[in-house]
């Protein structure tokens, strides 16, 4: 038995390229100056025991002009990825594209596809082993604040729904044109797994939240083809399940987050378990975090849960801390301590966060004893496969 990736913990690096409402365009690689110290970086995880991360490449920078591509920006992380033995889940789509190009026209899809497919060509260069990526990255919440709140790129109202069957329609496109050329590549997807509880009030009010909670498997429905199947999706290309789990994804109806330890917080372990009974996929948590001090007893809590929700039969392929370098705010440019490490000097040295260092050594060895375990036979055994990829 093995597991999915390298390394059950992850190294997420914020990778986000779009556009604000105010129309400036956002690089969080070069903000945190991960792409020129990509090489520093992935050797530093590597000495703390994470020999996987989630990483990007930046469509917008690439795509020179159609279909001419210039891979100078991606080419050092690539290599550096090689020369570090880092196993690296590529994100082709973090909510940025080119500019020349209609996010809600035929050509975006299409566009994308082509991008995808050059993408892994380039990646595959030297690659042994199978290459993973994250097509589009978290399509609810782009569709939600790009479309339907008008926060991010295209910075529109009231076209959430339109936008969401777009992305899935540029996704389906894109693996398929990636197995095409590389069957044997994987997908994983980041989709936000929240809960939303109705409270005190009415039977109306308490069927809005619940309405509102299973809205959150709508990409996986669609990109499985069980939901529009219009658009393209299959079951064949729902590969692992990814969510994302941040310490404000559960709330009221219409009201506040509801905080860790409330009755009404719905564990995490039976969060994961739904999503793993509903598709029957491996599931990873492709995101997670906390700031500040809150860092440490974050991931405490979220490790346990997962721990707990794999001895009780749910196949668990990792989990991502993310992001794992402190970075420049989207709005406001404001320092989040959020990281592992610190954003870089002027050396590209970065500072190890000690406190949450020492909870994610100690983590590591709790999963590494529960999954020793499986490989004896015990309770986690099996739970945790090598999985092959679906068929394409």
């Amino acid at each position: 038995m093995g597991t999915m990736f390298s390394s059950f913990f992850l190294a997420g690096f914020e990778c986000s390229t779009h556009r604000r409402a105010d129309g400036s365009r956002l690089d969080l690689l070069a903000s945190s100056q991960h792409d020129i110290h990509a090489d520093k970086d992935y050797r530093r995880l590597r000495a703390l025991g994470i020999a996987a991360a989630r990483d990007g490449v930046r469509w917008h920078r690439i795509e020179v002009s159609p279909h001419h591509y210039d891979w100078s920006s991606a080419e050092p992380m690539v290599e550096a990825a090689r020369q570090a033995g880092m196993q690296v889940v590529w994100d082709l789509c973090h909510y940025g594209w080119p500019d020349d190009i209609d996010i809600w026209s035929p050509e975006f899809v299409e566009r994308f596809a082509a991008f995808a497919a050059a993408a892994a060509r380039h990646i595959a260069r030297g690659s042994s082993t199978p290459l993973w990526f994250c097509p589009v990255n978290e399509i609810s919440y782009w569709a939600w604040a790009g479309a339907e709140v008008g926060l991010i790129n295209p910075a529109t109202h009231g076209r959430g729904a339109e936008l969401k069957r777009q992305l899935v329609r540029a996704a389906v496109a894109a693996m398929k044109a990636i197995g095409a050329e590389h069957p044997d590549a994987r997908f994983v997807f980041a989709e936000p797994l929240i809960h939303v509880d109705g409270g005190a009030g009415s039977l109306e009010e308490r069927a809005a939240a619940e309405a509102y909670r299973l809205s959150q498997f709508e990409v996986f429905d669609m990109l499985s083809g069980r939901m529009a199947p219009e658009l393209g999706g299959c079951p064949s290309l729902l590969d692992v399940v990814g969510v994302n789990f941040y310490p404000d994804n559960q709330w009221y109806l219409h009201g506040s987050t509801i905080p860790l330890g409330h009755h009404a917080y719905r564990p995490l372990r039976l969060m994961l378990r739904e999503v793993h009974e509903r598709y029957g996929r491996p599931v990873a948590i492709l995101e997670t975090g906390a700031e500040g001090t809150a860092r440490a007893a974050w991931l405490h809590y979220v490790v346990g849960e997962v721990a707990a929700a794999i001895e009780d039969g749910v196949p668990l392929a990792g989990v991502c801390l993310y992001p794992i370098l402190d970075y420049a705010g989207w709005q406001n440019g404001r320092l989040c301590p959020v990281g592992l490490l610190s954003i870089a000097d002027e050396r590209g040295e970065r500072v190890l966060d000690r406190a949450f260092a020492e909870e994610l050594a100690s983590q590591q060895r709790r999963i590494e004893r529960l999954l020793g375990e499986a490989g004896r036979g015990g309770p986690a055994a099996q739970l945790i496969p090598a999985a092959a990829a679906p068929q394409q």
